[in-house]
This record gives structure tokens, C-alpha cells and sequence, in this order.
């Protein structure tokens, strides 16, 4: 796969003070024939994480553009005391029975840690505008056997069948006397979108000891399920480019087993700019039978977004 036409979108201006600085994970859904919008992350000056949206005019595909800046959050904190009180930042989006079901990561600050995750989900009846909580709690977190960390998701509902690969904590390790979680993606499914049967099922392991695997995005085609995802170093990647962020890759029969095919994209950091030190959380969209990857550069999402066309055949 040929990585072709990268692009950098948008970066948040500091005109608002709860929009300073970041725009995390970027999730695209389309609009109408010309229009893609791209929900994110972003933060205040206090550091805490929004989500919000741009829209974008994709009349020519090859030459993106933001036509419509978003001056509000979709939703907003949780509660104080919830798991959401600290950031809410999408993560994934389904169309379903005329509303849009947004997944989202929501955080918390910890003690002994540097951040407690787990995933909520809110429902919008006016074409992604406002979403509304359905629960105050979450509806994916840590459990008896997965006991560090839930991270970011990828839903689909399929045949009635909603599927849902996350990010899942395998430890934290000491790193130069710090805690870094180390993690991987994996699977479970559900008949709701709410309640989830899980049952220990791995996708992408890391491939060594200090690797991680997560953000997936996942889509079915050509009679296979593939996946793009985030992977990285957790010892040094802060500091060092070259263990920070890359592009992974692996194909599926069944959604459940995965084959790692990450050097089948290349898919490496400009020279210079705003994606020069890291390729993160890239998000798959199918759009006009062209594969739209939109993804972070530099600073996890501090620089902004982007786009790329990969040409698969």
C-alpha cells in the first residue's frame, strides 16, 4: 500500500479557552456527497479534554479543506466524581436507527498512575450537532481480568451483532522510575452496543517487550476485516521520534484473529512540519472509492490533524 497526497487539515487556534491546545484522535463520518466531518479531542488551559468537530469540504478529494469550525463542545464533562469528569474524547462513531452513537474515551486523573481510563458512549438525534449522555458511568472499563487500563475503540454493528475492538492494559512498567502502560487490542462483542460479552480474545499483541499496540480502526472489505492502528515504544517515545508513533497494519478472516502485515504500509514522518516526529491514530474512512486516512503528526495530537490517500491496490 502506497501512502500518497498527505495533507495537513487543522489545528485548533486558542479562541476559545476550553479549545487551547490539541486536537486527539481525529474521527471522521461523512456528511453528504461533498462533506466529511472530523470530531476531536481538544483541550483547555486547565488540560481538560472536549470533543468537538470540524466539517470539511471534500469536493476534490486530493484538496481537503475546512469549511466549517465548530465553536462548542458536542457534549461536556461528566459529573464530578464520574469517569468522564476529567475529559471525554471520541474515539468512534455508529449510525444507528436515525441517531449517531459516539464512543469516547473518558479519563480521569489517578495517584499512582497518570491517567484512569474507560469508554462512555452518547446518542445525537440532530445530525451530530449535541449528544447526550445515556449513562453517567461507563460502559467498557477495567474488570477482574483485564485489571489496568481501557483505551481507545473501534465500533461496528454487523448483522445485529455490535463489535467493538479496544485498547486494553497489559501492565504498567517502570520506565527511568516513572509508570508507563504498556498495551494491546482487543475484542468482544454485544447485542445492545451497551453491554459487553467479553471474553478475553487478543487481536494485536505487541510484538516485543516494550511495544504497544492501540487506537484501531477497522473496516471490512474484499472479503476481509483490516485494520490500521497506532504502535510505539513506551520506553523513550516522549522524548525520542524514532520510538515514538508509527502506523501499524493486519488483516483478519473473522474480525477475532489477526495477521500482522504492518510492512505493508509505509507509511513514515515527513521531513519536516507538523508530522515530522510521529504517524498517530490513524482512522480509516471510505470515501468516493478512495481510502482517506486521518491522523495526528507530532505531539499526539498538539500539532493538529491530517489526511492521507492510500492507494490499496
Amino acid at each position: 500500500m502506497q501512502v500518497i497526497n498527505r495533507r495537513f487539515l487543522y489545528a485548533v487556534s486558542q479562541d476559545f479557552d476550553w479549545a487551547w491546545s490539541h486536537c486527539h484522535k481525529p474521527t471522521p463520518i461523512i456528511i453528504d456527497e461533498n462533506t466529511i466531518r472530523v470530531y476531536f479531542g481538544t483541550r483547555s488551559k486547565a488540560g481538560l479534554t472536549r470533543t468537538t468537530f470540524v466539517d470539511l469540504d471534500a469536493t476534490d478529494i486530493y484538496n481537503i479543506k475546512v469549511k466549517y469550525i465548530h465553536d462548542k463542545p458536542v457534549f461536556d464533562l461528566g459529573k464530578i466524581g464520574t469517569f468522564d469528569d476529567s475529559g471525554a474524547n471520541v474515539s468512534s462513531i455508529v449510525h444507528f436507527d436515525n441517531k449517531i452513537y459516539m464512543y469516547y474515551i473518558g479519563w480521569n486523573p489517578s495517584t499512582t498512575v497518570h491517567t484512569r481510563n474507560s469508554i462512555g458512549v452518547v446518542v445525537s438525534d440532530d445530525n451530530g450537532y449535541v449528544f447526550n449522555r445515556i449513562y453517567d458511568g461507563s460502559i467498557l472499563d477495567r474488570n477482574k481480568n483485564e485489571p489496568y487500563y481501557t483505551g481507545a475503540v473501534d465500533v461496528k454493528k454487523e448483522e445485529g451483532i455490535w463489535k467493538i475492538w479496544y485498547t486494553s492494559g497489559k501492565e504498567w512498567k517502570i520506565i527511568n522510575n516513572k509508570p508507563e502502560i504498556q498495551y494491546y487490542i482487543k475484542y468482544a462483542e454485544s447485542s445492545n452496543g451497551i453491554d459487553w460479552i467479553r471474553k478475553n480474545i487478543d487481536c494485536i499483541l505487541p510484538a516485543q517487550e516494550f511495544e504497544a499496540t492501540a487506537r484501531p480502526s477497522v473496516i471490512y472489505e474484499d472479503n476481509l476485516y483490516k485494520m490500521w492502528y497506532s504502535k510505539r515504544r513506551i520506553d523513550g517515545f516522549r522524548i525520542d521520534p524514532v520510538k515514538n508513533y508509527r502506523v501499524g497494519y493486519a488483516e483478519s478472516q473473522d474480525g477475532k484473529k489477526w495477521k500482522r502485515l504492518d510492512d505493508k504500509i509505509d507509511f513514515n514522518m515527513s521531513n519536516e512540519g507538523w508530522d515530522s516526529e510521529a504517524i498517530a491514530y490513524p482512522y480509516i474512512l471510505k470515501f468516493k472509492n478512495k481510502t482517506l486516512c486521518f491522523y495526528n503528526g507530532n505531539g499526539f495530537g498538539r500539532s493538529g490533524f491530517g489526511y492521507a490517500i492510500i492507494e490499496t491496490h
